[in-house]
């Protein structure tokens, strides 16, 4: 079994500063990325970074400049360093993997979420 645990969340006032981690547990052969993503109330899950297993990053245009995506691969960890945080973060952020166990494909899994509020 593969089990993606996040932390960090909070609430911080607009201006603010939150660092999300998510570690990646359990029967992993590989892990070929790993990504953050938001959902915000009434609103569809967006995506907000992603980090290959080469440590090449993607931000979506609303973060970049503000969010910095890193991994730890040694440690099956990756981090999301928000910055300069608006109300407009809001949202339940949740980690994502794409992980080969060994058998079979690779496939896509999810942690639990973490709620982020920006408000003062």
């Amino acid at each position: 079994q593969v089990q993606l645990v996040e932390s960090g969340g909070g609430l911080v006032q607009p201006g603010g500063s939150l660092r999300l981690s998510c570690i990646v547990s359990g029967t992993i052969f590989r892990i070929n990325g790993m990504g953050w993503y938001r959902q915000a109330p009434g609103k569809q899950r967006e995506l907000v970074a992603i980090v290959t297993s080469g440590g090449s990053t993607n931000h979506a245009d609303s973060v970049k400049g503000r969010f910095t995506i890193s991994s730890d691969n040694a440690k099956n960890t990756v981090y999301l360093q928000m910055n300069s945080l608006k109300p407009e973060d809001t949202a339940v952020y949740y980690c994502n993997a794409e992980i080969y166990t060994g058998y079979g494909r690779a496939r896509n899994y999810w942690g639990q979420g973490t709620q982020v509020t920006v408000s003062s």
